[in-house]
């Protein structure tokens, strides 16, 4: 019996600790959450700008028109690197979902055993305090 708590103490710190890389997985998915809209509200609004200046016909001369035409270049090559930096992004938050999911899987699994083994120490308890009183008389009531 004294072994059976024991296991039920230890699947219970167990789930504890779980719980705790669970929560810090969480975290870490919010975070990557929260750098991947980021990154995308950074990528639409470079877009935007390099849209908007590519339109532009309105320059004095060719220096000023090429100068343009550098700007909206460098624009669309950033626009570029932070759609690529987004996917990126998308890419790490997709994983740390799955690290969660697989934490919680793992969490929820500990929290089964633990409930079993509490379970089973309830009903031999039960059982044994039952079984230890002295029945008298034919029990044909």
């Amino acid at each position: 019996m004294q072994a059976e708590r024991v296991r039920l103490q230890r699947l219970l710190r167990l789930e504890r600790v779980r719980a705790i890389a669970k929560q810090a997985l969480a975290a870490e998915a919010a975070q990557a959450e929260g750098t991947l809209a980021q990154l995308e509200a950074l990528a639409s609004r470079t877009q935007r700008l390099a849209l908007d200046y590519s339109g532009r016909r309105d320059p004095g001369d060719g220096l000023a028109l090429h100068g343009l035409g550098q700007f909206t270049a460098g624009l669309q090559g950033i626009s570029a690197a932070t759609h690529g930096d987004a996917n990126q992004a998308r890419l790490a938050a997709d994983r740390k979902h799955q690290e969660l999911a697989l934490a919680e899987r793992a969490r929820a699994a500990v929290e089964d055993r633990a409930s079993k083994q509490a379970r089973r120490i309830a009903s031999r308890s039960v059982s044994a305090a039952l079984g230890t009183r002295r029945g008298f008389g034919t029990g044909l009531e």
